[in-house]
């Protein structure tokens, strides 16, 4: 019964996100006016608002002016509400001994933080700072929590380690973003040419990464990050090689972050890392 709860909270949550997705980059109320058609501006009813049923029941129109509403509204309903049933199947290791209640909590809260970062950066390659500093809040919390209930010892290296993390990967991510900056400009300056600069790290993605830190430590958002270049690097060649991308068209990175993030917090480092290993060693026959 708890994950059919979960399910049934985490698409309702879906609901709100999508109205976040939309609304924050034209910097909108989240709260007023309240959910409306976008073609006709007639008020959603109560009944209409049921994440996914409602949906199918109106056939994917609006009721009163029959304009369609997208299928990506119950798709990330449906989304967020897998996501916070997975959060249950979670088995985090970067907050040490802690409930598994806080675990699912803990889980959920970031995986809601997450979900809307990814459309927006999908919709407009932006990723906003407000969502990104109430991320790496909600984190560092957490982990006060976390250390809290670990104890004096553990808590306090805990924290401390996860503190470090998110300056940590705030200042790699930047510093990596100037060094491409000036790598771009010297070769401008040794060529007497211009060459269009490709699109590295944003801001955004390195505040990210420090939201990152604060809730998965050092070890955690090292392989997060890993994850990310990855997965990142294999979408940029297959979406070229089929013609999907252009050359040197940027892509949002962010998404890519956010798996990291979640993939971490599924299984932690250590079993990621074992697959790395496992995967090398298959590849060299051993």
């Amino acid at each position: 019964m708890q994950l059919i709860y979960l399910a049934i909270i985490g698409a309702c949550i879906g609901s709100f996100i999508n109205v976040v997705a939309l609304r924050l980059p034209r910097k909108e109320s989240l709260i007023w006016p309240g959910s409306h058609c976008r073609s006709c501006g007639s008020d959603v009813r109560w009944y209409d608002n049921v994440p996914v049923v409602a949906w199918l029941q109106l056939g994917g129109r609006c009721r009163d002016c029959k304009a369609s509403i997208p299928l990506r509204y119950p798709a990330v309903e449906v989304l967020s509400a897998g996501l916070w049933v997975s959060a249950a199947m979670a088995a985090p290791t970067s907050l040490g001994l802690v409930p598994s209640l806080f675990k699912l909590w803990a889980g959920v809260v970031l995986v809601s933080l997450l979900l809307p970062l990814v459309l927006i950066d999908l919709d407009h390659m932006w990723l906003p700072e407000p969502l990104c500093r109430l991320g790496l809040l909600l984190g560092i919390t957490a982990t006060v929590a976390a250390a809290v209930l670990n104890g004096w010892e553990e808590g306090s290296n805990l924290l401390l380690n996860h503190l470090i993390a998110a300056a940590a990967a705030l200042l790699a991510l930047e510093m990596f973003a100037t060094f491409w900056g000036i790598f771009i400009r010297a070769i401008n300056f040794i060529c007497s040419r211009q060459i269009k600069p490709l699109k590295a790290i944003g801001s955004g993605d390195a505040k990210l990464a420090a939201m990152a830190g604060a809730w998965l430590g050092l070890k955690g958002v090292g392989m997060a990050l890993a994850i990310a270049n990855v997965s990142g690097a294999l979408f940029g060649l297959i979406a070229f090689a089929s013609f999907r991308l252009k050359w040197r068209q940027p892509f949002p990175f962010g998404p890519f972050i956010a798996i990291g993030i979640w993939g971490v917090w599924l299984c932690g480092p250590d079993w990621w890392w074992d697959q790395w290993q496992n995967l090398i060693q298959i590849q060299m026959g051993l």
